[in-house]
């Protein structure tokens, strides 16, 4: 193939490659970022009524964190292959996978988030007239935003290393080309597409923390301002 000729003397970097197959590498990033990205949402969609359910009720605590800490100690390809009939080959099994996956992660940072807001923030919410309700959307999840971004950061870059995995039903984005590439040896489309996973895991915690320091302004001021007030 014309893309094995590089014009370095190095098996493993070849922008020749890189170059023709741009849109190869495209659609393989796109689908990696969409699956992504669909599987943390849905994930964080799911453990915040879990984390609230565990802290509401002290009796579903164990078994929510027990059962969230055992999905996450199964292997990807055995989680897949027991997704497997219930979802065929189909990028559902995939997403699914990866929705369980991150549980742990997303349903301990919420509660470490909740049982770190100052109990005088809730007593000066009660004292004003604050509901169940308004004092969780208005009081205390604000106040646990940073542990809770910091789950999601933690989940998202989990994710996406484990969306590779899903090349085995060519549901895995950049995981794919690197499947496909492995029997021939073709180096250079291993390291493309591994340089890329590990770009895209680093630009999507960059751009979280960016997020998480945009919703959370009062964690950069500094002791001296607070204790100043």
């Amino acid at each position: 193939m014309a893309v094995r000729n590089c014009l370095v003397a190095n098996d493993w970097i070849c922008w020749e490659y890189v170059r023709s197959r741009s849109q190869e590498l495209t659609d393989a990033t796109v689908q990696h970022v969409s699956i992504t990205a669909v599987s943390v949402l849905i994930g964080l969609l799911i453990a915040l009524p879990l984390a609230l359910l565990a802290r509401a009720r002290r009796g579903f605590a164990g078994p929510v964190l027990g059962l969230t800490t055992m999905l996450y100690t199964i292997p990807s390809l055995a989680m897949f292959s027991l997704l497997l009939p219930l979802f065929g080959l189909s990028a559902a099994l995939v997403v699914t996978g990866l929705v369980l996956y991150s549980l742990t992660i997303l349903v301990r940072n919420i509660l470490a988030g909740l049982a770190a807001v100052p109990p005088d923030a809730r007593e000066a919410a009660r004292g004003m007239g604050y509901g169940p309700v308004r004092l969780l959307w208005e009081v205390e999840l604000p106040l646990a935003l940073p542990a809770l971004m910091a789950g999601v950061r933690i989940a998202t870059v989990s994710t996406i290393a484990l969306t590779t995995v899903g090349a085995i039903v060519g549901r895995g984005g950049l995981g794919n080309l690197i499947a496909d590439a492995l029997p021939s040896l073709f180096k250079a489309q291993v390291l493309t597409a591994s340089v890329l996973c590990v770009l895209l895991a680093v630009l999507a915690d960059l751009l979280l923390l960016g997020l998480q320091r945009l919703l959370t302004p009062w964690t950069r001021i500094p002791a001296r301002t607070l204790k100043a007030v």
